[in-house]
């Protein structure tokens, strides 16, 4: 099971964006869509796909955070996997260029010899790479953090709590600035990466006036077995009170985290309009999920 989940805030557009990304990556398909009544937001649609077998959630609640390059994902294109890498690189580019914004326009770089970052028509945005086949192996999809602003330089010491908050994590490969490539100070990652849960994940730090930091728009959903291992991840992540609502919260460095339990996927996912309903209303008025409180709602009539 994927412990860690992406979650992208759409305003109106997140069915139409999940049938967008589906039709574009191969070996992908939408898998339960929800709609929840009489939130703060009205009603609200939440759709579960995965791109190539990688999850994501998705929800339209309104224009309330608007998504921006500081998440990302890194599509990984392995040319000893695939002999077709380049040019499924390439295509991928196209479709997801249409209506988007190159950040850094397909070409050859130091760090690969074909890559470009874009953000798409819905705003997500995407770091597509011809990857090293001679290194260390990593997913198709990997989540990437910005550390911009208030938290530029931050990176290395976020990789460092976040492996050690989250079970099964280690540190993979980081790559520093050197001296003389201002913005950016000698000693902060140029590029890094780390594994949650047997999840890789991607760390850089952004110097500069960068006008854009981590909000709301991409949160990521931590599954939880029990009340126990619910505990755990809202005391250990949580760090900005205010930020507390319906089971997220915002950690030190302003990344937001939604601690879900695992049985939210049936209880919301059952079809029964009338149950979604109950247990919609009960989450509305909680901070940190309570199980009992949820599978009561559920079971009440």
């Amino acid at each position: 099971m994927q412990k860690i989940t992406p979650h992208l805030w759409f305003d109106t557009q997140a069915k139409d964006a999940a049938q967008f990304y589906t039709s574009l990556f191969p070996n992908s398909e939408i898998g339960n869509v929800t709609t929840i009544h009489n939130t703060p937001s009205g009603d609200c649609d939440i759709v579960s796909f995965n791109l190539s077998g990688y999850k994501f959630m998705a929800i339209s609640a309104g224009p309330y955070f608007k998504l921006n390059p500081s998440i990302s994902f890194f599509v990984n294109f392995d040319p000893s996997k695939d002999g077709d890498a380049k040019q499924n690189l390439d295509t991928l580019w196209k479709k997801l260029s249409e209506g988007g914004t190159a950040l850094m326009p397909l070409d050859k770089y130091p760090f690969s010899e074909h890559y470009g970052w874009i953000q798409d028509k819905y705003g997500v945005s995407w770091q597509l790479i011809l990857t090293d086949p001679a290194g260390e192996e990593r997913p198709f999809i990997v989540p990437s953090f910005l550390f911009t602003k208030a938290v530029s330089g931050k990176a290395g010491e976020a990789m460092d709590f976040y492996t050690s908050v989250f079970k099964n994590s280690k540190r993979g490969v980081t790559a520093r600035y050197p001296a003389g490539m201002e913005p950016n100070k000698e000693g902060w990652v140029m590029f890094g990466d780390f594994m949650l849960e047997k999840q890789w994940f991607a760390a850089m730090d952004g110097g500069g006036e960068h006008e854009f930091a981590f909000n709301e728009a991409v949160s990521f959903i931590v599954k939880c077995d029990n009340q126990e291992e619910i505990d755990y991840y809202w005391n250990k992540l949580s760090a900005v009170p205010e930020s507390e609502q319906c089971g997220w919260l915002k950690d030190k460095y302003g990344l937001s985290w939604q601690i879900v339990p695992t049985i939210m996927d049936d209880l919301m996912g059952s079809g029964d309009k009338e149950k979604i309903d109950r247990v919609t209303q009960a989450f509305l008025k909680m901070k940190k999920f309570d199980i009992a409180k949820l599978k009561g709602a559920a079971e009440s009539k």
